[in-house]
């Protein structure tokens, strides 16, 4: 008997909802959890109320059975004047501090939730910054939240993004050596696109050769060489040599489906990519 795999959707792909609505119509389809994108407009971490809505959220996610991960990537959540701004590797300290309290914040409500894992990612350097000064601040403000996530019984996992200082997972594993918390505590946020953007290797092999370190696993149709995330059935990445990878190392975390330029057809695009995927794991197992 083949165990299926777990899949998710992934809430920045879905601002046009209110987050209920989104979740709902994530479990018609069938989805196994939710991608949550932390954001001010679905579960906002800054917010007064932020515990209770955290709270909520965790009685509409066992109503409906969805597991969940967490997802910090919010594009003006801690800076309403530029993207993904401030990283880990800010130039000053109050931009570095903001960006660990955001993270650690994240674990708390990661805590509330049980989510399977919470990821980020490293930012991109900054060019007053040498690629050591980046590297030190990163390691120094990941460290931290890894602490954080530790004592709390929370995952945390890194993921590698095109263009950024960790943007591939020969980086990620190079980063484990870095300090010892980082090496038992940092797992790996698999973005199969992003292996096929940067081309370092085939995506479905990045699967086998970390499979011991995966937190969670992303998907999207993706053209190589191009970082946009792209409906399933777009791109050139061939997608049921994932799934079939997915299967072999018997994957038991939450593949997400990650569209965040599919927001005004979300009512459509969540049931189509679980549709697609299902379709072709039952061409996998026969």
């Amino acid at each position: 008997m083949h165990q299926p795999l777990r899949y998710a959707y992934n809430t920045n792909g879905c601002t046009n909802h209110r987050l209920s609505d989104a979740l709902r119509l994530m479990a018609d389809a069938g989805y196994d959890g939710v991608a949550l994108t932390l954001d001010w407009h679905h579960l906002d971490p800054f917010a007064a109320d932020w515990k209770e809505q955290a709270r909520k959220l965790r009685g509409e996610l066992g109503g409906y059975g969805l597991g969940c991960v967490i997802e910090t990537g919010a594009r003006y959540l801690l800076d309403p004047a530029h993207k993904h701004q401030p990283t880990l590797l800010h130039p000053t300290p109050e931009g570095r501090q903001r960006r660990v309290d955001f993270l650690q914040r994240a674990v708390d409500i990661g805590a509330i939730l049980e989510a399977e894992t919470v990821s980020c990612w490293s930012g991109i350097q900054p060019p007053s910054l040498t690629r050591s000064e980046a590297h030190q601040y990163l390691v120094e403000g990941l460290v931290r939240v890894a602490d954080y996530a530790s004592a709390r019984g929370v995952s945390l996992s890194l993921e590698p993004e095109p263009g950024m200082l960790i943007e591939r997972n020969a980086d990620y594993e190079a980063l484990l050596g870095s300090h010892p918390a980082l090496q038992q505590h940092l797992r790996l946020a698999l973005d199969l696109g992003h292996v096929w953007v940067t081309g370092e290797s085939a995506p479905d092999t990045a699967i086998t050769q970390y499979v011991h370190r995966l937190g969670t696993v992303s998907i999207e149709g993706m053209a190589r060489g191009v970082h946009h995330h792209l409906p399933l059935h777009e791109g050139d990445m061939a997608i049921p040599p994932l799934l079939a990878a997915l299967k072999a190392v018997a994957f038991r975390g939450l593949i997400c489906v990650e569209l965040s330029r599919e927001s005004p057809r979300a009512h459509l695009a969540i049931p189509e990519s679980i549709q697609l995927l299902q379709a072709l794991e039952r061409e996998i197992n026969s």
